[in-house]
């Protein structure tokens, strides 16, 4: 094009389009389901994705119970964030615990 005397711009950060990439079916197998109904998921490493994944759950299924058991959630959610994996479910509503199921959890009755 330069040749013909046409100025060209290759990947000009100024000449971004911003778009939705079509939604996906996915599937999510609970690590473990109480006998009253409650999901619990354990996590020693709590990555991006499975954080992404977890808030669409929630908003697309928000009658279902899931909880979070930590090895460590004062484990902080990446080097560069002050965000652990407490905070992270205490902003978005989920309960947790660290390293066992909390006795109260499996005691708890089923929700109606």
């Amino acid at each position: 094009m330069e040749a013909r005397g046409v100025p060209v711009r290759y990947e000009v950060p100024d000449t971004v389009i911003p778009y939705t990439k079509p939604a996906r079916m996915s599937r999510y197998t609970p690590d473990f389901v109480l006998p009253n109904g409650i999901i619990i998921e354990t996590k020693g490493r709590f990555v991006t994705a499975d954080r992404q994944k977890h808030l669409l759950i929630k908003q697309q299924h928000p009658d279902l119970d899931i909880r979070f058991v930590f090895s460590n959630s004062r484990q902080r959610i990446s080097k560069q964030s002050k965000t652990t994996y407490a905070d992270w479910c205490l902003k978005h509503g989920f309960l947790f615990a660290d390293r066992t199921i909390p006795e109260e959890w499996i005691n708890e009755p089923p929700r109606r």
